[in-house]
């Protein structure tokens, strides 16, 4: 059984970039799916695809690298707030990641977003990650 459906999403993409492979399958939820959709907004994946198993579904993602140095997009993925430990914020309160060059992804009243995204809309939640 899967306790911290979000970290082993995380580390799914975290393994499957240490071993340079383009693709990677996650087993799909309506959270997984908003993330995925950031990471895309963003620019930290290439593209993603949400297919339908008859079961949970999968979340297909192509993995950014860059043309040059074969470098990941994504540098780190860090889990923030888990099932033993949730950690909430204010948007007063809200941590820069990375110096501002990345992401904070909050669980919040109004829907999955980044950190800027609340900030702008003055409302706080649940840390879920931060990418960088």
């Amino acid at each position: 059984m899967l306790t911290d459906p979000i970290a082993d999403y995380l580390t799914r993409i975290r393994n499957a970039q240490m071993a340079n492979h383009r693709i990677v399958e996650v087993p799909a939820s309506n959270l997984k799916k908003r993330i995925t959709e950031i990471l895309y907004e963003k620019g930290y994946i290439l593209k993603y695809k949400f297919e339908d198993d008859n079961k949970q579904g999968i979340i297909k993602i192509a993995l950014k690298y860059d043309p040059q140095t074969k470098q990941p997009a994504i540098q780190n993925l860090e889990r923030i707030s888990r099932p033993g430990l949730r950690r909430y914020s204010k948007p007063a309160d809200f941590r820069r990641v990375k110096s501002g060059l990345g992401i904070s992804i909050l669980s919040t009243s109004k829907g999955v977003m980044t950190d800027k995204e609340a900030k702008a809309q003055n409302i706080g939640g649940e840390v879920l990650c931060n990418i960088y």
